[in-house]
C-alpha cells in the first residue's frame, strides 16, 4: 500500500482529499502542523506528496526546493493558481506534475496512479481486484467482466472493495459500516441491506450469481 502525504491547510479540501484517497486503497498522511513540514517529510517518508501553494507559513514553492535537496520523492502541485508562470516554476522546481482547482478526481486518481507507476516500477499499484471471474476497477468504479462493465455507486464501490480486500473471510455488518464511517460514507443498518442487494444485482448483471455469500448472524464474505 502507498502511502501519499497531503500537504493543504484547507482542512475541508483535506478531508475531501484524505477521503478520496482511502477509498481507493491509499494511506494517508495528512500535514495539520506546517511550521515543520520538511521535518515531517523526512519523519514519515511518504511514496508520494501532493503539495499545495498557499501555505501559512512558506509557500510551497520553497517547500518542494527544501524536499527536492534530500528527496526524490514524487511531488503533485493541488493549488488554486493557475497561471502558466505558476505551473512553470512548479516544474523547474522539481514537482513531477501540476494540477489545478477545482480538480476532477477521476484525473486526479490517474495522475496520481501513473506517477506511482513510474516512480516506483517494481512495485504493484492497485487499480484493479481481481476475484471470481469478477474485476472491481477502482478508477473507474465498475465491476467488469470480459467488455461488459456496470457501475458502481461510492457506497456500493466501497463496501465491495472491503469484502475483496478481505476475501475468503467474514466481514461483519458492524465492521463494513465502521469502515464505511472512517470514510465519511455515513450508512445505517438498512441503508447498507439495500446496498449489498443493489451489488449482488449488478454482479448478476455480468451472468455470475451468490457472489456475496450472506454468513447469517455474522456477515458476508466473498
Amino acid at each position: 500500500m502507498f502511502t501519499i502525504m497531503i500537504i493543504e491547510d484547507n482542512e475541508l479540501i483535506r478531508n475531501e482529499i484524505h477521503n478520496l484517497l482511502d477509498l481507493n486503497r491509499y494511506k494517508t498522511i495528512k500535514i495539520n502542523d506546517f511550521n515543520s513540514i520538511t521535518k515531517q517529510v523526512k519523519e514519515y517518508n511518504p511514496d508520494l506528496i501532493l503539495l499545495d501553494i498557499n501555505l501559512p507559513d512558506e509557500d510551497g514553492f520553497k517547500i518542494c526546493t527544501e524536499i527536492r535537496s534530500f528527496s526524490k520523492v514524487p511531488i503533485i502541485f493541488v493549488t488554486s493558481r493557475s497561471t502558466n508562470i505558476d505551473e512553470l516554476m512548479g516544474i523547474t522546481l522539481g514537482a513531477d506534475d501540476f494540477i489545478t482547482k477545482p480538480y476532477n478526481t477521476q484525473i486526479l486518481l490517474a495522475r496520481i496512479s501513473s506517477l506511482l507507476k513510474r516512480a516506483y516500477p517494481n512495485e504493484k499499484t492497485i487499480d484493479n481486484i481481481e476475484h471470481n471471474g469478477i474485476t472491481l476497477n477502482i478508477l473507474k468504479s465498475t465491476i467488469e467482466k470480459n467488455d461488459k462493465s456496470v457501475e458502481l455507486t461510492k457506497n456500493e464501490l466501497k463496501i465491495l472493495h472491503y469484502l475483496l480486500i478481505n476475501k475468503g473471510k467474514i466481514v461483519s455488518r458492524v465492521d463494513i459500516l465502521e469502515y464505511l464511517w472512517d470514510s465519511a460514507l455515513f450508512v445505517n443498518d438498512n441503508t447498507l441491506t439495500v446496498n449489498i442487494t443493489r451489488i449482488r444485482s449488478k454482479v448478476e448483471e455480468l451472468g455470475i450469481k451468490d457472489y456475496i455469500i450472506t454468513k447469517r448472524g455474522q456477515g458476508y464474505m466473498v
